[in-house]
C-alpha cells in the first residue's frame, strides 16, 4: 500500500505541476503582459544560474574543508544536493518551480529547507526501519540521533548503548593466534 501511495503521489505531482504552472503563467501574463512574463522567465533563469554556480562553489569549498580536516561533511553533501535539486527545478520553466528552486539554493532560506528534509527523511527511514524484517536490531525506543549510543553511530552500533537489554557483559580480551 505504501508503494502505491507514492506512486500516485507522483502521479498527482506531475500531472497538477505542469497545470499549475501554466495557469500561473498566465495569470502573470494576462497581469504584466506576455513578453514582460517571458523576460521575466529569463531573467529568473539568469539569476538562478548564477546562484546555482555561486552557492555549488561555496558547498564545494566547504566539502574540500571538512574533509580535509577529517570531519563528515554531512552539512555540505545535503547543501550539494539541495543546489543540485534547485538548479534541476529552475531548468523547468515556470515560477512554482523556481520559487522551489531558489528556496533551496538561496543561503538564508536552505538551513530552513535542510531542517525540513531532515526531518522528512528521518520519519521516513524510522517508518522503514520499523517494517524491515531486521527491526530487532534498531533500538526503537531511542530515534535516530537521540541520545548516546543510538542510531548508527552510537557506541553500540545499531540497538543502542553496549549490551542495552542483551543480558550480563562480559569483559575480556581477544586473542589471535594466527
Amino acid at each position: 500500500m505504501g508503494r502505491d501511495m507514492v506512486r500516485i503521489g507522483l502521479f498527482l505531482g506531475f500531472l497538477l505541476v505542469p497545470v499549475l504552472e501554466i495557469w500561473i503563467l498566465i495569470r502573470v501574463g494576462s497581469v504584466i503582459g506576455g513578453w514582460e512574463t517571458v523576460a521575466l522567465l529569463f531573467a529568473d533563469s539568469i539569476l538562478g544560474a548564477w546562484l546555482v554556480r555561486r552557492e555549488g562553489r561555496r558547498a564545494w569549498a566547504g566539502l574540500r574543508t571538512a574533509v580535509e580536516s577529517g570531519r563528515m561533511p554531512e552539512r555540505e553533501l545535503a547543501d550539494g544536493a539541495m543546489i543540485v535539486a534547485g538548479g534541476t527545478l529552475l531548468l523547468a520553466p515556470g515560477f512554482l518551480t523556481d520559487v522551489f528552486g531558489f528556496f533551496l539554493i538561496l543561503p538564508f532560506t536552505r538551513p530552513i529547507a535542510r531542517r525540513w528534509l531532515s526531518w522528512f527523511f528521518g520519519r521516513r527511514v524510522r517508518s522503514l526501519a520499523a517494517r524491515s524484517p531486521y527491526a530487532p536490531l534498531f533500538d526503537r525506543t531511542a530515534g535516530f540521533g537521540e541520545g548516546e549510543g543510538a542510531g548508527f553511530g552510537g557506541a553500540g552500533g545499531f540497538g543502542g548503548p553496549a549490551g542495552a537489554g542483551r543480558g550480563p557483559v562480559v569483559h575480556g580480551e581477544v586473542i589471535n593466534d594466527d
